[in-house]
C-alpha cells in the first residue's frame, strides 16, 4: 500500500464540466475531519495533481458535459481512457471512492459498482430514465443493509435523504448480476415505505422503479460506494423539510443525518490508510 506522508484524511472532490455540488460535497468531508481538495478534472489530466495524493475520492452530483449522450457518458469515457491506471491503482491502494447522483451514474458507467468477479471497466449495471419519464425533486426514505460490506453505511439504519434526478432508474445487466448484488449484499440502500420502513417499488417511494428498490451499490470490498440520493445535502439538522416538526415533537437530530456516511469513510481511512 501506498505511503502517506502526513496523519490527516485527504479527500478529493473533482469538479467542472457541469459538475455543481463540489463544495457541499467538500464541506461534508471537512465536517467528517478530512482536509478536502476541489480539484479540476482538467488539472489531474494534465499532471498538476495526482489521484495519489488522496485518500478519498469523490465523484459528485451535476449534469458532466450536460448530460449529452446520456449522464455521464462523456466524463466517464473521459475518465476511462484518459485515467484507468491511476483509478485502478487507487482502488488496489484500499483507498475509497465515492459516487454521488451523476458520480454514481459515473462509476456505474466504469464498472468500478458492482465490479463482480473483479471486472472493472466493464458496466454491469445502469441508471436508465426514470420511470415516469421526469426528473424527480423530492426526500425519499432509505433503510441501509447492515449485512453489506459497504464502509460508507456502517451504522445507518434508516436514512432520509434528497434526490434530485431524470436519470436514476436502478437496471441489472441481468439476472445473474442482480443475483449476485443480492446475495453479496452489495445494495447498501433501498428504497423503502417511510411509514413500513419496508423496500417499496410504489412510486413515489420509489421514485425512478428501480429494480429491486436499489438506491446504491457498492464493490465486495465495500470501499466503492455510488448511490442517487445526495447525503452532502442533508448536513445540517436544518436541511431536513420537517425540521421544525421534529423540533416540536424532540426528534431534531444534532447534526444532518447525511453527514454519517462521510465520517464513516473518513473513520475507515483513518484506522486503514494512515
Amino acid at each position: 500500500m501506498a505511503q502517506t506522508i502526513n496523519k490527516t484524511v485527504k479527500a478529493l472532490v473533482i469538479t467542472g464540466f457541469g459538475l455543481n455540488c463540489e463544495r457541499e460535497t467538500a464541506y461534508a468531508f471537512q465536517l467528517a475531519g478530512a482536509e478536502p481538495a476541489q480539484v479540476h478534472l482538467s488539472d489531474i489530466l494534465a499532471g498538476d495533481r495526482s489521484l495519489g495524493e488522496f485518500h478519498i475520492l469523490a465523484f459528485i452530483g451535476g449534469f458532466a458535459f450536460g448530460d449529452h449522450l446520456g449522464a455521464a457518458t462523456v466524463f466517464a469515457n473521459r475518465l476511462k481512457y484518459r485515467l484507468r491506471r491511476e483509478l485502478e491503482q487507487f482502488v488496489a491502494d484500499g483507498r475509497l471512492i465515492i459516487g454521488i447522483c451523476n458520480g454514481f451514474q459515473t462509476i456505474a458507467r466504469l464498472g468500478l459498482v458492482p465490479a463482480l468477479e473483479g471486472s472493472r471497466f466493464e458496466p454491469q449495471i445502469a441508471l436508465a430514465p426514470n420511470s415516469h419519464g421526469v426528473f424527480r425533486d423530492a426526500w425519499v426514505m432509505l433503510r441501509a443493509d447492515p449485512a453489506s460490506p459497504c464502509v460508507f453505511t456502517r451504522g445507518i439504519d434508516l436514512l432520509p435523504l434528497p434526490i434530485r434526478h431524470g436519470e436514476g432508474r436502478f437496471v441489472p445487466r441481468d439476472r445473474d448480476v442482480l443475483q449476485s448484488i443480492r446475495t453479496a449484499h452489495l445494495a447498501p440502500v433501498r428504497y423503502v415505505d417511510p411509514e413500513s420502513g419496508a423496500p417499496t417499488d410504489e412510486y413515489p417511494h420509489n421514485p425512478n422503479g428501480s429494480v429491486d428498490a436499489i438506491a446504491g451499490v457498492c464493490d465486495l470490498s465495500g470501499r466503492v460506494f455510488g448511490l442517487m440520493p445526495h447525503p452532502e445535502a442533508y448536513l445540517s439538522p436544518f436541511n431536513h423539510p420537517h425540521w421544525t416538526r421534529q423540533k416540536l415533537n424532540g426528534v431534531l437530530p444534532p447534526e444532518g443525518l447525511g453527514l454519517r456516511v462521510f465520517r464513516n469513510a473518513v473513520a475507515f481511512a483513518r484506522d486503514n490508510l494512515l
